[in-house]
């Protein structure tokens, strides 16, 4: 989840930066799952608020697991804000969202106390930036009827899953370098190359993604 969060924040840092000399705070809104997903949101709110953006979380299902109490207690000593209520399509006061609700394991229908944040991912025009998987797709399928959630940043985590052939935003980054070579050779990842000591590589729209999940 560590290497995650960074990556992902990283990968937000590079494609939506914190204006020069601006006065103004960069409001970031997080929203956090009740999995891994909604962990390496807890992360990447940390790191963000460590690049100079102001993150504040909605995590409507805390996790009851010491791992992710300790996530919450980390974002709460360094004074970041959690909210209980989801915005509304109205609400323009952040910069950006960061969708880290449901990852590779979501099953439909989506419960009622994320049906309000769902909403709202769906009618904002504020950037999406979506951690390994938008929430809501198919892991395989991705938006197959073209109603879900389309985010402007996908952060593929390990690899990219069958459902980034769906995502047309701008900004497609693959984040953690934590595949050890034997395994990537095993599963034919086909990773492109990290340059340099960076954790995350930007793909191109045309970077072949397999047809075999991962």
């Amino acid at each position: 989840m560590e290497l995650a969060g960074l990556a992902s924040a990283t990968a937000i840092a590079k494609s939506y930066p914190v204006p020069a000399n601006s006065s103004d705070e960069y409001r970031v809104l997080v929203c956090c799952g009740p999995g891994n997903n909604g962990g390496d949101g807890l992360v990447c709110a940390r790191h963000l608020q460590l690049f100079g953006y102001s993150p504040v979380i909605f995590y409507p299902k805390p996790t009851d697991k010491e791992l992710y109490r300790r996530l919450v207690t980390q974002c709460e000593k360094m004074d970041i804000e959690f909210v209980k209520n989801a915005p509304t399509s109205h609400d323009n006061s952040f910069h950006l969202v960061v969708d880290a609700l449901f990852g590779f394991s979501f099953k439909p229908p989506v419960r009622p106390e994320f049906q309000p944040i769902m909403k709202f991912l769906k009618d904002t025009k504020i950037p999406i930036c979506s951690i390994d998987i938008p929430s809501g797709w198919d892991v395989e399928k991705g938006d197959s009827d073209g109603a879900g959630i389309a985010p402007a940043l996908l952060v593929s985590l390990t690899a990219p899953k069958l459902c980034a052939k769906s995502f047309h935003g701008p900004h497609h980054w693959l984040g953690g370098r934590f595949v050890p070579r034997a395994l990537e050779e095993k599963y034919q990842l086909n990773l492109p190359p990290y340059p340099g000591t960076d954790c995350i590589v930007k793909l191109p729209s045309t970077f072949p993604i397999s047809d075999t999940p991962k």
